[in-house]
């Protein structure tokens, strides 16, 4: 197989006991750019060192403010998980938190600072925006058009 990106997708579950996928990623960072969402995200997060925590009442529905960090934009989201991302086990050095969930400051998005890599936790396939999260669908694209150039 040689796919022009890896899609992380939505799961359920405790991110941590999944290690085969979290090496499976490690191994894959670096070859093709990967996006991740939802469980995707949080593998990712814990592929790049992070680490993982069970929120007390979790994140379900539609209608959560997301901050876009970079463009300063809320980003209205749709979401259905039970853990996050820690933001102090991130190494700042190599990865940048994009999103911030505005109800609770979780970690709602990363990537990587020089390697093709980042995810959000939340569903932007729902469109809850409804168009709010076409962008990180549109990078994604990019980022394997210009891989496949190399």
């Amino acid at each position: 197989m040689k796919p022009d990106g890896i899609f992380l997708s939505n799961g359920p579950g405790d991110p941590e006991p999944l290690e085969y996928a979290i090496r499976n990623v490690q191994c894959l960072l670096g070859k093709k750019p990967v996006f991740g969402i939802c469980l995707g995200h949080q593998i990712l997060g814990l592929a790049l060192g992070g680490k993982t925590y069970k929120l007390k009442f979790g994140h379900h529905g539609g209608n959560h403010p997301v901050l876009n960090v970079e463009r300063k934009q809320v980003e209205i989201t749709a979401q259905n998980h039970g853990f996050a991302v820690d933001p102090d086990s991130l190494n700042l050095n190599d990865v940048k938190i994009t999103h911030v969930n505005l109800n609770d400051n979780t970690v709602e998005g990363v990537e990587h600072r020089s390697i093709p890599a980042f995810s959000v936790q939340y569903h932007p396939e729902a469109s809850p925006g409804p168009h709010d999260s076409y962008y990180l669908f549109k990078r994604f694209f990019e980022l394997m058009k210009e891989s496949s150039r190399r």
